[in-house]
């Protein structure tokens, strides 16, 4: 969540700020008014509970004296129903803060371009032009190529659990596995990440640590009756992992990394990317994920975003880099760098990876906070990043490593990871 103490202190700052991601001023001026409303009830009920114990202490007094305390006991009772009423008016007044503050995204970092949606990203690198002339002319959707290979299966997929599901068979199996033990390999030995399998279901208050609940639960799957959410990135899990801990200084940034599958309702995506391994319900991604302390955050995000891009690198697969316009920066960051892989059948760049810096956003919500060397607590910084998205890491090599006679070469980088098969050929 956003300080309270910078609405309180410029409220204007924040207003312009975040009018840049379609919040209304009347909203600030709202929170503000609340803010200011509580902290007035909070001290006139501490005031009150005061009086009530100096009065508590009269009574006693008058008793041991054998003194009539009844006038005193009337107006402890006056006092106690004021109390009451001003209590009831705070937890009203604290549901209506707590329901704003909880809904507002994060502010952007002031690198941040302005804008209004995908159209305003803004490009600031490209790799891998060269690889471009390895595609060959008139090339097939990836769908296409895994089904003609007999190693990706939608329509059972669909048969068994529903739409956007899929099964990979025999050598499309071996190639998702070669892909994120890859990957993992990577960012473990070369990139100093720490390995974690985590609960690939959490609780609320993880969710809501990481800015996915309360606003976004119409894009999860939950279990009904439990308090359980099946994860939609390893992001929750790996984040929380030190919800309501003080860190040491001398420790930071940590830095995990994880395969896990992700389970996304995807609602409001009807029509996008219906078909192939682009927008399933679950996938595999590999995550990275940083706890850093606050000065460095920025050049973790820039060492994070070149984590991810060195695995497009080392696969020889053509990519950009863009930074996200505040229109389409998610909720919980503060700054976005975006990947996008070439997608040859759809001649255009597709989105593999968003590398974030939340600064302190997510770490107030989770409790993560850190001690430095003079003893003063404050909160981390955390950032997150894919390492990548597995399936759409598949689909890029079966689309720009396809051949004209539907065979797909493998990725001179995945040849040990796939037992030295070098190709995978239709049988």
């Amino acid at each position: 969540m956003i300080d309270i103490k910078k609405i309180r202190e410029n409220a204007e700052a924040v207003q312009e700020n975040l009018s840049h991601r379609g919040v209304e001023a009347e909203t600030i001026a709202e929170l503000k008014m609340l803010d200011e409303k509580r902290r007035e009830l909070i001290q006139k009920s501490e005031q009150l509970k005061k009086e009530r114990n100096e009065m508590s202490a009269l009574i006693a007094e008058k008793k041991r004296n054998r003194e009539s305390a009844d006038d005193v006991i009337a107006r402890m009772q006056n006092v106690g129903a004021e109390i009451k009423a001003i209590d009831a008016q705070l937890e009203e007044v604290s549901e209506k803060t707590d329901y704003i503050a909880t809904r507002l995204p994060n502010m952007t970092h002031e690198s941040v371009p302005v804008g209004v949606d995908e159209n305003d990203n803004q490009e600031v690198a490209r790799w891998g032009d060269e690889f471009l002339k390895r595609v060959i002319e008139n090339p097939k959707p990836h769908w296409e190529v895994g089904e003609n290979l007999d190693i990706l299966d939608f329509e059972r997929g669909a048969k068994v659990a529903h739409r956007r599901f899929v099964y990979y068979k025999g050598l499309g199996a071996r190639l998702e596995r070669a892909v994120y033990n890859f990957m993992l390999d990577l960012h473990t030995e070369k990139h100093g990440y720490r390995e974690m399998i985590t609960p690939y279901l959490v609780n609320d208050q993880a969710m809501f640590g990481t800015g996915q609940f309360p606003k976004f639960k119409e894009d999860v799957f939950e279990i009904d009756h439990e308090n359980l959410t099946m994860i939609p990135t390893s992001e929750v899990p790996l984040t929380n992992y030190h919800s309501g801990e003080i860190l040491d200084e001398a420790d930071l940034p940590l830095k995990f990394t994880a395969l896990s599958p992700c389970f996304r309702s995807e609602a409001g995506s009807a029509g996008r990317d219906t078909r192939g391994l682009i927008r399933l319900h679950q996938f595999n991604k590999v995550e990275l994920v940083k706890i850093s302390y606050p000065d460095h955050s920025y050049e973790d995000l820039e060492a994070l975003t070149s984590d991810a891009e060195q695995v497009l690198q080392l696969l020889e697969l053509p990519y950009r880099k863009l930074v996200l316009c505040t229109g389409d920066t998610g909720f919980s960051a503060a700054k976005t760098y975006d990947l996008e892989v070439w997608i040859p059948a759809q001649n255009t760049y597709r989105e593999i990876s968003s590398c974030s810096n939340t600064e302190s956003f997510q770490a107030r919500r989770a409790m993560i906070r850190y001690r430095d060397s003079e003893g003063h607590v404050d909160y981390v910084h955390t950032l997150n990043g894919s390492g990548l998205a597995v399936g759409r890491t598949v689909a890029a090599i079966l689309e720009n490593y396809q051949q004209e006679d539907g065979s797909v070469i493998i990725p001179e980088a995945l040849v040990p990871y796939m037992n030295g098969v070098r190709k995978i050929t239709k049988a």
